[in-house]
This record gives C-alpha cells, structure tokens and sequence, in this order.
C-alpha cells in the first residue's frame, strides 16, 4: 500500500517544493527573466570572450557585466535622473506662467493649414479669461506632473530591476555552461528525443526577438541623434536614449521627434521643424520596417498584436524590464507551438 502511493507523495512533494521556490523568487523573477535573455542572446559573445580569457570564467563574466552596465544602467540612469529632476522645475514654471498671464498660443499655431486659424483664437480666448485658464490648468496640469513624475517612478523601478538582472547574469554566464549541462539532462529526461529540438528552438527565439528590439532601438536611436543633431535640437544625448527606450513600444518614437519637431516649430524654425517630421516619419520610424525584420529573422518572427499585447502584458507583470521579457516569452511560445504543430500555420 505504501509503495502504491509513493509516486503521489514524490509528486506532491516535488509540486510543493516548486511552489515555495517560486514563492521566494517571485520578487525577483523579472530580474531572473530578464537575465536569462540576456544571456542567451550574448551567449556567443561570452565564449569568444571566455577564450581570450584563457577560460578565466570569472574574468569573462565580470567584463560582461561591466559592459552591461555601461550599455544599459548608465543611460538609463541618467535618463531617469533628468526625468526626476526636470519634472518639479517644468510644473512651477508652468503655473507661474499660467498665473502670470504671460502664456501666449505660438506663432507657427496659425499658420498650420485647416485647424490654424480656429485652434490659434480658441487659444488666444482661452489664455484671455483667467478663470477658464485657471479651470483648464487645474484639470490638466496634475495629471500631467503625475504622470510625468509615474514615468520617473517606472524608470527608476527599471534601473533598480535591471541592476539586478545584471548581477544575476554575472552567475549566469560564470556557471552557464553547469547550467546548460544540467539544463539539457533534465528536459532529456522530461521530453526524450525532442529536447535538443526544443532548446534550440527557445535559444534561437530568444535571440531573434533580443536582438530584433535592442538592434532597432540602438538603430533608431542612431538616426535619430544625427536628425537631433541636424536641426538643431538640444539635449541630443538625452533624447536619444529617450527614443531608444521608446522604440522598445510600438509606436513609440515618434511621441520623441513628434515633440522634437513642435520644439523647433515653437521656436519659430518652420523649416527645421518640416526636417524633423521627414526625417522621423521617413528615417527614424522607416528603420523599424528594414532593421527590425532582418535581425528578428534569425529567431521566430513575432506578429504586430503579440507585440503590443507581450509589451503592454509583460510591463503590468513585470514592471519595466517587461518590455523585453513580454514579447520574448511570446515568442518563445510561438515558436515552441510552431515546432510542436510542424509548421507554419500558426
């Protein structure tokens, strides 16, 4: 009798000791994620490392934090660093000028086609009542400093989320290899035949979508410091990481150059600010349809909606390192069906 019921007590122990793993990791799974991805994706990089190392594992996995950090945390960090800072100073200058009076439409307003002319007095007859004025600032100006200030938040959460995930990767590229052994031996013994299939399935996935975001974000922003550069625009070193982080979201540089250009055209630089919206719509946002399919095809190639549903998803689960660790397990999921179903149906 009590052999007859010890694979369920096995089980059910095994279940257990699963759930409480998971329990004390589940604070920094998003960091573990993210870390394993990473690895992967630089997994070549770090053995051509390690032989040059003379196969100092320690040493190679130290430069390869080192240089996570400089590529990752440092920008991000400034970015967040100006974020916070330039949030408090833009809302008081915004209510002194708003209770001053001295708020005025800009000229280039006007003379934009259809709208101009309308938006330009409904502006100008907002701005003349300080009670209407007072009302619109009230309802708008908040949220605008909390969202602001939230962004900050949700960025400072990332630097603090992928510090982490870099020392995780520190370990995972020093024992990666015992990793990977024993990795293998236990899908080996819980898939048979299929494992090898199914990891070079997940690496190679990993890799695609890795390197489909983080080669089109460098590439764009790329582009776009030499565009920032051209018309004139400053902060260019902040605003390029700025369009790196957002071209990480669909859609999401041209919230960058868009508001690039209404600086220049604000500043009374038609032309430059004409520049701008070319450069952005036609170069900076064209580079997502040429680099992004190149570099993705080494993995599985990931539609539209499971972009945006893995970048919106993976953010609510995981905070902001989910912008990677979203689209990466969907695909992941993607390509695992694809191998199992035999095709491309899917």
């Amino acid at each position: 009798m009590q052999q007859r019921f010890q694979p369920y007590t096995r089980l059910a122990a095994i279940v257990l000791l699963v759930i409480g793993c998971l329990t004390v990791l589940r604070p920094f799974l998003a960091a573990i994620l993210f870390a394993a991805a990473i690895t992967i994706s630089s997994w070549p990089l770090y053995l051509r490392l390690l032989a040059r190392c003379k196969q100092r594992r320690w040493l190679a996995a130290a430069i390869m934090s080192v240089g996570l950090t400089v590529l990752i945390i440092v920008p991000l960090a400034l970015v967040t660093w100006n974020v916070a800072d330039n949030a408090g100073a833009f809302y008081d200058q915004a209510k002194a000028s708003l209770e001053s009076g001295t708020l005025a439409p800009p000229a280039w307003l006007k003379e934009l086609p259809l709208v101009g002319e309308a938006a330009d007095t409904y502006l100008r007859k907002l701005l003349g009542s300080r009670e209407e004025l007072l009302n619109v600032a009230k309802n708008l100006l908040e949220p605008a400093r909390r969202f602001v200030l939230g962004g900050g938040m949700v960025l400072g959460s990332g630097v603090v989320q992928v510090s982490l995930a870099v020392f995780v990767s520190f370990f995972l590229y020093r024992d990666g290899q015992a990793l990977v052994a024993a990795l293998a031996s236990l899908m080996n013994k819980l898939i048979g035949e299929q494992s090898a299939a199914v990891a070079d399935t997940v690496s190679r996935t990993v890799r695609g979508v890795m390197y489909g975001l983080l080669g089109t974000a460098l590439a764009q922003a790329g582009v776009a410091a030499v565009g920032f550069l051209i018309a004139g625009v400053p902060a260019v070193a902040l605003l390029s990481v700025a369009t790196f982080l957002f071209s990480l979201i669909p859609v999401g540089p041209p919230l960058i150059w868009g508001g690039a250009a209404i600086w220049l055209f604000n500043q009374g630089s038609t032309g430059w600010g004409v520049f701008m919206l070319v450069w952005g719509t036609f170069v900076i946002s064209g580079v997502d349809n040429v680099v992004k399919p190149m570099l993705i095809s080494r993995g599985s190639s990931l539609p539209f909606i499971l972009v945006l549903l893995g970048v919106m998803g993976g953010v609510l689960a995981f905070g902001f390192v989910g912008l990677f660790i979203g689209p990466t397990l969907l695909a992941v999921a993607l390509g695992l069906l694809r191998n199992w179903t035999g095709g491309d149906a899917v």
